[in-house]
């Protein structure tokens, strides 16, 4: 049996998945985080509360959002931004 081997330490799937207009919801630790493919980006949004995308949204508690290109670069900008968000 093989064992699961994460993407990336987000576990975010390659940037193909963007490609085709696929959305990503997950988690780290506390952090949340939605990724949706909009006009050539990812939009990607993050939350630390424990509720899911739509609550987050309704009640305000989104507390960063930024678009990326869907490129292999966007992909690592993107990454980034998350793993910024994470350590602070």
């Amino acid at each position: 049996m093989q064992e699961h081997q994460p993407r990336n330490a987000f576990d975010i799937p390659a940037v193909f998945y963007f490609e085709v207009g696929n959305t990503h919801t997950g988690s780290r630790g506390k952090l949340r985080y939605r990724i949706q493919p909009k006009d050539g980006s990812m939009l990607t949004e993050v939350w630390k509360q424990d509720v899911c995308y739509e609550l987050a949204k309704e009640r305000n508690l989104i507390e960063a959002s930024e678009s990326f290109p869907v490129s292999e670069e966007g992909f690592r900008q993107m990454l980034d931004f998350l793993q910024k968000i994470y350590e602070a």
